[in-house]
């Protein structure tokens, strides 16, 4: 320990935010403002009846997801108290006036998340996954380029103009204008943060494990190494100090390339800021900020420290395991009244913070105590770490024929045979070591005893696991199964109540009728027999490969569409749902969709009109995604992608059921569509939306397992995949899995095995 430094201790505790805190930025004399998962940004102002203490002062509302970068504007004529400006999951970046509380500009044009925010001179630069920089001056797009060839996750702009970014292509690039005068390599996984460190270059942070600290000129001045998994942010301070967070738990401080303190969190750490006094603000995934200090006078009271402490003791009980399972979900005592089975049958309960085995002793039919099981990981051990990640075992391999030798990691509560099959993909071994490996595993690891649960598959052939003396499955193969990806074909909504949607015409077309100034745009008499024959045709399933529409027919319906009051195309737009599906309706309506004026993309501007109609977008939705069916449709589908998603991307929100599961089928055809025709571009912003979607908290269980569907089937089959497990799509599995609903569930665990493949 540094003799010259002085340990951070707790000051306060920030709560408010309903879910992980993701951003931290510092206001000024303003105080701090905070962005979450929770979809707002909240700003935090000192308490006056306790200088250790900050209190909420505002909450933002406008983004529609959770919500990532922040940058402060100093006040001055336009915000007299300063503003935000916010950067979303929902593309979209707000900027805040901090007087009013309210939301002054939206500025639209990413086409997936937002990752950066930087001011420049009065322009605002942000970075997003879609791999561009924007700039954007008095709230219009002023420029846009493409900075990386995989999505830029921080941009921060230099003391001398520059601005510099970091991305998952694992690369930063130094930007004089939108001309890249260097490029930075040497981090060999995704680039997360990035700061500036006065006087001496750049520090980045990034999925590696590792800090560095960058000369301007590209060279590595300085690499720390302690965390033990991604570092998602750095910061540094005046005094020289650097502070790092991490997905382990973790803010680090560092001073001269020297770690000087580790203060642990309760969660992972999202981000970590210095204060302009030297204190620290870190915003952590279990929705609280704390700010620390060394500033004797400002420590946080007994109480305060204490409830810390508890938390930090729950959160390791969470995470311990025994006996391969988390300790927290072991039973209590009240387990031992049920008597055993069998003589000898053991079984683990918790005790207070430990597990204790127990087995049964048929002869005097009690539980006797066999003592307390510590084969399982123990927090306070040294593990051994591979990849960032901590293991209970990590062995060389050599597996000969002049091969290099190989790192095997393995937990005690693994199934060595599945920890073989993953391990061997892993490597690009055949699949004929794994008896060799298996064994490896339980010679080295003691466990002679090891018997296989009857009921494993093995998540990658769907066999039942080898048993060495019984005979192996030769045919099996070494591709991954899964249970719900990837999607084949196309959902559509064909189900129709004809009756139901010729009365509702007839009765709007009587109000026309009755209204003077508008009886000019009601069916005739010959029209509304003629709305019959269409809907006849529709019933007649039978006869849909001869059957045909008049031309004058279709053109009706289409007058109606372009001319019926607002408020009254919903049956119209239904009639055309089931058109499109009909052969000829299809063909035909195509023609028309190509023509100088697009009549499909003039009825989803049409319905788009503020106030939307819930029933106007759920029946329009609905024929956009029957077009699916048709693949005469798939280049008007790709080529209007962007005009479509934007439209319909309230629905998600949306408390109708129905609006959910049809923007959800939408999702889902798109994203089989773009997987199909290799469209990168398109795959990003559908694995965007799906992602913004499967944030919801209300959705409903079909609409929520289709978006779940599309996730699996975009990162198992198409381009995507990085940048689904960058931006967090393990918790999604993670949170899936523990779904009550089975389908679920399993697509959760699908999701979760994408993320675990190499």
């Amino acid at each position: 320990m540094d003799i010259d430094f002085k340990e951070y201790q707790l000051r306060c505790q920030l709560r408010g935010h309903e879910d992980d805190v993701r951003g931290i930025c510092v206001c000024g004399n303003a105080g701090i403002a905070t962005s979450s998962r929770d979809r707002t940004v909240r700003l935090w102002s000192l308490d006056p009846s306790d200088e250790r203490r900050y209190s909420e002062s505002k909450i933002l509302l406008g983004h529609t997801s959770f919500v990532g970068p922040l940058v402060w504007i100093s006040p001055n004529e336009e915000y007299p108290d300063g503003g935000i400006v916010s950067g979303g999951m929902d593309t979209m970046v707000l900027v805040w006036d901090l007087k009013t509380g309210e939301k002054v500009q939206t500025l639209r044009g990413h086409q997936l998340q937002v990752t950066g925010l930087a001011l420049d001179n009065g322009d605002i630069v942000s970075s997003s996954v879609d791999c561009t920089l924007r700039r954007w001056r008095k709230g219009q797009s002023l420029e846009s380029w493409e900075a990386h060839k995989a999505p830029i996750q921080a941009v921060v702009k230099l003391p001398s103009g520059e601005l510099v970014t970091g991305s998952s292509d694992t690369t930063l690039k130094l930007w004089r204008g939108s001309t890249c005068t260097h490029t930075f390599v040497g981090h060999t996984d995704t680039v997360r943060g990035l700061a500036v460190m006065s006087g001496l270059g750049i520090l980045s942070a990034s999925h590696d494990g590792s800090i560095r600290l960058w000369a301007l000129s590209g060279e590595v001045l300085m690499e720390m190494v302690g965390h033990t998994s991604i570092v998602y942010s750095v910061d540094s301070h005046v005094s020289g100090l650097i502070v790092s967070s991490s997905e382990d738990c973790f803010a680090k401080i560092w001073k001269d390339g020297v770690c000087v303190q580790s203060i642990e969190h309760p969660g992972c750490v999202w981000d970590a800021k210095f204060l302009e006094n030297g204190d620290i603000a870190t915003a952590c995934s279990d929705g609280v900020v704390r700010i620390w200090t060394v500033n004797q006078d400002k420590i946080a009271d007994a109480l305060e420290v204490e409830l810390y402490f508890s938390q930090i003791a729950q959160h390791k009980i969470s995470r311990k395991r025994v006996g391969g399972l988390k300790l927290e979900e072991l039973p209590g005592l009240e387990a031992l009244q049920i008597p055993g089975t069998s003589d000898g049958q053991t079984k683990v309960v918790r005790e207070g913070d430990n597990g204790v085995a127990y087995a049964w002793n048929i002869r005097e039919q009690k539980w006797d105590k066999i003592g307390e099981v510590v084969d399982g990981p123990d927090g306070g051990m040294k593990r051994p770490v591979l990849d960032g990640n901590e293991y209970d075992h990590v062995f060389d391999v050599d597996i000969g024929d002049g091969e290099p030798i190989r790192k095997l990691p393995y937990n005690r509560s693994d199934n060595p045979y599945d920890a073989a099959d993953k391990w061997l993909l892993k490597e690009n071994l055949p699949l004929s070591y794994r008896e060799q490996v298996v064994a490896f595993i339980l010679q080295n690891t003691g466990q002679k005893d090891f018997t296989l649960d009857p009921s494993f598959r093995d998540p990658y052939t769907g066999s039942s696991a080898y048993v060495p003396g019984q005979s192996s499955n030769k045919s099996a193969s070494a591709k991954p199964t899964f249970k719900h990806v990837p999607k084949k074909g196309m959902l559509v909504f064909d189900v129709a109540q004809f009756d139901g949607i010729l009365k509702k015409i007839t009765e709007f077309n009587n109000n026309l009728l009755s209204d003077q100034e508008k009886k000019n745009l009601s069916l005739n008499e010959v029209e509304v027999s003629r709305l019959v024959a269409i809907v006849k045709i529709l019933k007649d399933t039978s006869h849909y490969h001869s059957s045909k529409f008049a031309e004058v027919d279709i053109a009706m319906l289409l007058r109606l569409l372009k001319s019926w009051p607002v408020a009254m195309l919903f049956p119209v737009i239904d009639t055309l749902r089931m058109i499109v599906l009909h052969p000829d309706g299809a063909t035909v309506l195509l023609q028309h969709a190509e023509a100088q004026n697009d009549f499909l993309l003039e009825m989803i501007k049409r319905v788009a009109t503020n106030p939307s109609l819930p029933a106007n977008l759920l029946t329009s939705v609905r024929v956009v995604t029957n077009l699916f069916k048709n693949s005469c449709y798939y280049n008007w589908l790709q080529k209007h992608r962007s005009e479509i998603l934007d439209v319909y991307s309230s629905c998600s929100s949306s408390p109708n059921k129905n609006l959910q599961l049809s923007y959800a089928t939408l999702i889902l055809n798109y994203a089989v569509l773009l997987i199909e025709k290799k469209d990168q571009e398109g795959q990003s912003q559908v694995l965007s939306a799906a992602l913004q979607i499967a944030e919801e908290e209300n959705l409903e269980v079909d609409a929520k397992f289709r978006v779940l569907v599309a996730i699996g089937s975009l990162m198992l089959e198409g381009l995507v995949k990085k940048i689904a497990i960058d931006f967090d799509v393990e918790n999604i599995a993670k949170i899936s899995k523990a779904s009550k609903e089975t389908k679920i569930a399993e697509v959760g665990v699908d999701i979760e095995l994408l993320t675990r493949q190499s």
